[in-house]
């Protein structure tokens, strides 16, 4: 998948959030302050960004494109980005606010077939998946590590032009036998990818059926990392065994715990959730784990008086039932990477009739798939619609 783009970096905290009206909030205060000192101070400017400012509006995106210095208008409608792995949050999509925005990815999503694999920082020694898949535009969010790459599947919206390297769908197709879509190749990797200093390995097998095992599974990890979206059902863990609050949640709890004997996690010392797997509670990224990460995003103590100390007055429902689905996440994407050990291929030099083997780059260069050409390198020309320049100007592309 040879277009890549770096992940949104937003560079301020305050314009994303668990709640998309604590943002509206944000915006209220931010725009009602009495004067511009005070503004700019509510604003945090950074190089990239200040109030003065002046860029086009995202694409796709119905923003204001005037300096934020004397913005009075309407809040942003806020939308859904994948931030961090396993996670989603609210966020104002206006470019003034976003430090790097990546137009290049807004122009590519939608929301019936584009899919965002994203690679994941390396940590060395450290378990995890080296990439996933999110429904929504992924920011720069990361546990630990640098954050990754974001290769979207499509290099056009609306499921156009697969982004993969030019002929390796036909190469693999003449190797395997039987014809391989584009979309094949982005399954295998999300199953087949490794971490590595220099971004996600991903080896290609010699055997077909260890090709097909895999993208099976691709597919089934990609499901359950998308919940539902692109056409797919919501994750539920086999055999009835749903987690529920047992005991309500308080209105701001302030611990998380886990009790393996009963298989609960404690939330605020008196809220309990039950059944939670072990797997899930002990699944890591980065070497961190992800329910712990999750409840510190939204208890951690803000500093008064900034924009990010405004935040919900308790602990909303809608946070419960997304702590009860990040649990079901978590069991079935741990229950699946216990399979991906038949998918470790050995080196290239092995001979390709053998189980295991893998195919090499020679093979890939003979076949004329390597070198990737440039151009498939840098993302498509998208005129699917005008784009408002800076101060309300039209952008020319």
């Amino acid at each position: 998948m040879p277009w890549s783009v770096a992940p949104l970096r937003p560079g301020r905290g305050w314009v994303a959030a668990p709640d998309a009206a604590v943002l509206r909030a944000r915006w209220a205060v931010l725009t009602g302050a009495a004067d511009e000192e005070t503004r700019a101070g509510l604003f945090r400017p950074s190089r990239a960004r200040t109030l003065t400012t002046s860029v086009a509006a995202l694409p796709g995106q119905r923003t204001g494109t005037g300096r934020l210095a004397r913005e009075a208008g309407p809040c942003p409608e806020p939308v859904r980005v994948a931030h961090g792995p396993f996670e989603e949050r609210w966020l104002l999509p206006d470019h003034r606010l976003l430090d790097a925005a990546r137009p290049e990815l807004w122009r590519v999503a939608d929301g019936e077939r584009q899919v965002f694999l994203v690679e994941q920082g390396y940590v060395p020694k450290a378990a995890g998946p080296a990439l996933l898949a999110a429904a929504a535009l992924p920011d720069d969010h990361t546990p630990a590590g640098r954050p990754g790459r974001v290769r979207p599947l499509y290099r056009r919206p609306g499921g156009r032009e697969p982004n993969v390297s030019p002929g390796l769908a036909a190469f693999l197709g003449e190797r395997y036998g039987r014809p391989v879509a584009p979309e094949e190749v982005a399954a295998w990797a999300v199953a087949a990818a490794l971490p590595s200093p220099s971004g996600c390995r991903v080896p290609l097998p010699a055997d077909p059926e260890v090709w097909a095992a895999g993208v099976a599974l691709g597919r089934r990890m990609t499901e359950v990392q998308l919940r539902g979206a692109r056409g797919g059902e919501r994750p539920r863990l086999p055999g009835g065994r749903r987690p529920y609050v047992r005991a309500a949640l308080p209105p701001r709890p302030d611990s998380l715990a886990y009790e393996a004997e009963g298989e609960t996690l404690v939330v605020g010392g008196s809220g309990r959730i039950a059944p939670v797997p072990e797997a899930a509670w002990e699944y890591r990224v980065g070497g961190v784990r992800m329910l712990e990460l999750w409840f510190a995003e939204r208890t951690a103590p803000a500093e008064p008086g900034t924009l990010e100390a405004i935040g919900p007055a308790g602990w909303p429902q809608e946070w419960t039932s997304e702590l009860l689905e990040l649990i079901t996440v978590l069991a079935l994407q741990a229950a699946l990477e216990a399979e991906r050990t038949a998918l470790d291929p050995a080196p290239p030099g092995l001979d390709p009739a053998l189980p295991g083997a893998s195919i090499g780059r020679s093979a890939l260069e003979a076949a004329g798939v390597l070198p990737v050409p440039a151009a498939a390198r840098r993302p498509a020309s998208v005129l699917e619609g005008r784009e408002e320049g800076p101060e309300g100007q039209l952008t020319l592309l």
